[in-house]
């Protein structure tokens, strides 16, 4: 008996796989994948606070936003979260 899956076929990250498959927040490994590179990298990224798209720290867990992800996807224009950025520099 054949099943169909219910997640689309094509790339592993591609906008309709990961508006269909993706809660609110994937991991950051994910997302580092899907914008092309490694997640050690992302964690560089995050820590610096130059990573593309929004992020989340829930107590020792740090998510990446989904919605973010896929407006950096569709427009390849970061949204940083700008964690260090944002600091009085005067």
């Amino acid at each position: 008996m054949h099943q169909e899956s219910k997640a689309p076929s094509g790339p592993r990250y591609s906008l309709i796989r990961i508006r269909a498959t993706w809660d609110g927040t994937g991991s950051v490994e994910e997302a580092s994948r899907a914008l092309g590179f490694s997640r050690a990298k992302g964690y560089d990224l995050i820590r610096r606070g130059e990573f593309p798209c929004r992020v989340l720290r829930i107590g020792r867990t740090t998510r990446v936003v989904t919605a973010s992800l896929l407006r950096v996807l569709e427009s390849g224009v970061p949204e940083y979260n700008r964690t260090h950025a944002d600091r009085n520099t005067s």
